[in-house]
């Protein structure tokens, strides 16, 4: 039986965390002279003299309809990355603990745990892009505090199977850190149903991708109340500034538009799939649940130049293992699309 008393850090159990003005007094008053803010305002014509609210709740609020979850199991971060952090902070004693990663993936998960001095076990996927199921049970040990999954993946793009997921989150003894960066884009549905039958699940969503906050730097993280008490508990006071919280409102109040876009970028991504497989330096399109393209290519880092020298700029993914010869390429406007197949038909020719 999974029992999270026994995998949080010691030192955070323990931890009091930093009580801020707005945890002592949370309620409305006319005159506020408890958090040393300036009270004559900047220069700015926003008014942003007051430090925003640390538990963004009305943000969360409306997170919480649109994802049918309450909303003590949603964590908010700085980008998804902080919240990555902070669950190594939580779970993982450093030069103690370790973590299973699966690449070819996102790297900030091995980046983090190099940081924290946290021990990383490469598990890499199957040939198939698919989870080693068996070698990933057989390389945990009594150390092992977390486990990252990416579905939609980056860079290959596939979603990974759910009942792969499901089995090993019954079977994982640790954290199954779920990672849905890109899941609107997927003919998948997300893993947050799971979070009603098992305890050990963290799923991350992010407002940079589908949402076009990137330059926000938003961050969601869903989970028992248990582990979202941790994840408050260790963040820094006000981890999401008001012009956040206020950008993200707006969009919340504008789901259509997403979802218009959310359509438009799937059929652009169809459509550049089978626009890249006529050409003759194209040796593969990977089948992409996401908002790119894994594409093998001839010679990798010679057609990344060439389209640099263009003004194209993809990301060359050649030294990722299993991903030969493979550049990212992220599904643009029809335009833009448009421009890179005709550039890269004029290097084949």
């Amino acid at each position: 039986m999974f029992e999270l008393d026994k995998i949080v850090r010691a030192n955070i159990g323990r931890l009091r965390p930093y009580s801020s003005a707005r945890d002592e007094f949370s309620g409305t008053a006319s005159i506020y002279l408890d958090a040393n803010e300036n009270p004559y305002g900047s220069p700015l014509s926003q008014d942003f003299h007051r430090y925003p609210d640390p538990h963004q709740l009305a943000l969360k609020k409306k997170i919480s309809a649109i994802k049918g979850l309450p909303e003590q199991n949603i964590f908010l971060g700085n980008g998804s990355d902080e919240a990555i952090d902070i669950l190594y902070r939580i779970f993982c004693a450093p030069g103690v603990d370790n973590v299973i990663i699966c690449p070819p993936t996102y790297g900030m998960y091995e980046v983090s745990a190099n940081i924290n001095d946290i021990a990383v076990k490469n598990i890499s996927l199957l040939p198939s892009f698919d989870l080693d199921v068996d070698q990933i049970l057989t390389a945990q040990d009594g150390r092992t505090k977390l486990l990252f999954i990416c579905s939609p993946n980056n860079p290959t793009g596939n979603s990974i199977h759910k009942e792969d997921i499901e089995f090993l989150i019954k079977k994982f003894n640790g954290i199954v850190v779920i990672d849905e960066a890109y899941i609107n884009y997927s003919h998948q549905h997300s893993c947050i149903p799971l979070l009603t039958e098992y305890p050990n699940v963290v799923i991350l969503q992010t407002f940079s991708k589908a949402w076009g906050l990137a330059g926000i730097r938003l961050g969601m993280a869903f989970a028992s109340a248990d582990i979202i008490y941790l994840m408050n508990k260790v963040k820094p006071p006000y981890n999401i500034s008001e012009n956040t919280q206020q950008l993200a409102l707006q969009s919340l109040d504008n789901i259509e538009i997403v979802n218009k876009r959310i359509r438009e970028t799937v059929q652009q991504r169809n459509k550049l799939a089978l626009d890249l497989e006529t050409l003759s330096i194209v040796q593969k399109v990977y089948p992409s649940d996401a908002n790119f393209l894994l594409v093998r290519v001839l010679d990798a880092p010679a057609t990344y130049a060439y389209l640099v020298s263009q003004g194209i700029i993809v990301r060359d993914r050649s030294r990722l293992q299993l991903c030969e010869n493979c550049l990212r390429i992220t599904v643009g406007t029809s335009k833009e699309n448009e421009d890179l197949i005709y550039h890269l038909k004029t290097y084949s020719a």
